[in-house]
C-alpha cells in the first residue's frame, strides 16, 4: 500500500472529520485576514503560516523571536493559550469569560471579533501596565 491510497482511505473513512476540519481552517482563515485588516496588519497573512502567527505577536506587542517558544514541548500548549488570552486583551477583553471562550472557541471568537462592529483594536498588550475597573493589570514578560 503505497502513501497516497493510505491517506485516500483515511479520507474516506473520516469523511466527517475531514470536512470539519477544513470547514474549521477556512472558516479561521477568513476571520483572522478580517481581524488581522481591523488592526490594520496585511490581511494576506491570515493564509501564510508562520507569519500569521508573527502577525498576531505584533499585534500583542511581543517580539516575532517569541515564535520559538512554539518550538518547546508542553510550553507551547501554555504559550499558545497565553497569545489568545493577549490578543482578547488587545481589542479590550479582560473578563474570565473572555479568556475562556478565546481559549475554548477560538476561530469562532476571532471571527466575532473580526466582525463585529463595535469591536475595535486598542493595541498591543504584551508587558504594559494596564488599568481597567479601577483595577491594575502588569502583564509580566515571560
Amino acid at each position: 500500500m503505497n502513501s497516497s491510497s493510505i491517506f485516500q482511505s483515511l479520507v474516506n473513512e473520516y469523511a466527517g472529520y475531514t470536512f470539519l476540519a477544513g470547514f474549521l481552517l477556512v472558516i479561521g482563515s477568513l476571520g483572522a485576514a478580517r481581524l488581522f485588516a481591523k488592526a490594520n496588519q496585511p490581511w494576506v497573512a491570515a493564509f501564510i503560516p508562520v507569519w500569521n502567527v508573527a502577525i498576531v505577536l505584533k499585534m500583542v506587542g511581543r517580539p516575532v523571536s517569541h515564535l520559538a517558544f512554539f518550538l518547546v514541548p508542553l510550553y507551547n500548549v501554555y504559550f499558545f493559550f497565553r497569545l489568545c488570552v493577549e490578543l482578547a486583551q488587545s481589542f479590550g477583553k479582560y473578563s474570565l469569560i473572555d479568556y475562556v471562550l478565546v481559549s475554548v472557541f477560538n476561530v469562532f471568537y476571532v471571527l466575532n471579533l473580526a466582525l463585529a462592529y463595535n469591536e475595535e483594536y486598542q493595541g498591543p498588550v504584551y508587558g504594559i501596565a494596564r488599568s481597567h475597573h479601577g483595577e491594575s493589570d502588569i502583564l509580566m514578560a515571560h
